[in-house]
């Protein structure tokens, strides 16, 4: 990866992250458990991504927006390891039926979005 690449990662990775940390902590009251913002957030990053992906199909101009907007931006905006650790706390409370929820909503729900923003 050329410099100017991983630059872009990063000038996209930065307002992504920001973005997360600001709905995930304006949604938290709103919710029963915080790790249903952030699940929230996980899906919109998902369909945003299909979106992406099904506007770039075919067009090879289009690499360093991609590493803009798909790797920077929408990488740090979801998160897989904030969803594997309350995953794994939802766990070591005991509360497995709210885990197998949060699970199936993460995963089935992010491959659902993504297709619907493909779509």
């Amino acid at each position: 990866m050329a410099f100017a690449d991983g630059l872009l990662v990063a000038i996209g990775a930065v307002p992504g992250a920001w973005l997360r940390f600001r709905l995930v902590n304006h949604l938290k009251p709103l919710l029963p458990r915080k790790h249903w913002a952030t699940a929230g957030v996980n899906l919109v990053a998902c369909l945003a991504l299909g979106l992406l992906l099904s506007l770039g199909e075919g067009c090879t101009d289009l690499h360093r927006l991609g590493l803009l907007l798909s790797v920077g931006f929408l990488g740090s905006f979801s998160t897989f390891s904030t969803f594997v650790v309350e995953l794994l706390l939802a766990l070591g409370e005991a509360q497995v039926g709210e885990a197998v929820r949060l699970a199936g909503l993460s995963v089935g729900g992010g491959l659902l979005a993504l297709e619907l923003g493909r779509w």
